[in-house]
């Protein structure tokens, strides 16, 4: 029977301890799927704007989270927008209406939600006017949930909202 050397060994399950532990830490929550508006599920605080993508299709690696959104159009039709933001802390540049949304993601500590934090520069009558906004991601129900809290400047002061969408 062979020897089995009690310090090698321990060695050896500290080293596999530390490996999945460091995949625990360091493993992000994927928001990959195509999400569905679930209404009663979203809160909008009383806001009569109830703007909210009836589909995204998520897609997730990771560098990148890009989103495609069909909301309503004003013809009854369907409009589609897409976006891609690096999951590394730069910039992204997205078109949105007519300027640009520049957006920056941030992970929270424990990799569960990311922050995306954006601004847009409007011209109006030679004025520049910026907005600033934000958006919480973050999954419920097991990951059969996804809830997008947003907080963005209104006419009385600050408006959050609530968007709750289902995987498909």
């Amino acid at each position: 029977m062979k020897n089995i050397n009690p310090f090698r060994h321990r060695k050896l399950v500290g080293f596999f301890a530390f490996l999945l532990i460091s995949a625990g830490v360091f493993a992000q929550t994927n928001f990959s799927g195509t999400w569905a508006f679930n209404e009663s599920k979203s809160n909008f605080g009383g806001s009569q704007f109830r703007f909210a993508a009836t589909t995204m299709v998520v897609t997730q690696d990771a560098n990148t989270l890009s989103v495609e959104s069909t909301m309503p159009g004003r013809d009854g039709g369907e409009m589609k927008s897409s976006a891609k933001y690096t999951l590394d802390g730069k910039v992204s540049e997205n078109p949105m209406f007519n300027t640009t949304r520049k957006s920056t993601v941030t992970w929270s500590a424990d990799k569960t939600s990311i922050t995306i934090a954006s601004t847009m520069t409007f011209e109006r009558d030679g004025e520049s006017r910026e907005m600033k906004s934000s958006e919480v991601w973050k999954l419920s129900e097991g990951g059969k949930v996804l809830l997008i809290e947003s907080t963005r400047p209104g006419p009385d002061g600050e408006m959050k909202i609530t968007v709750a969408y289902d995987k498909k």
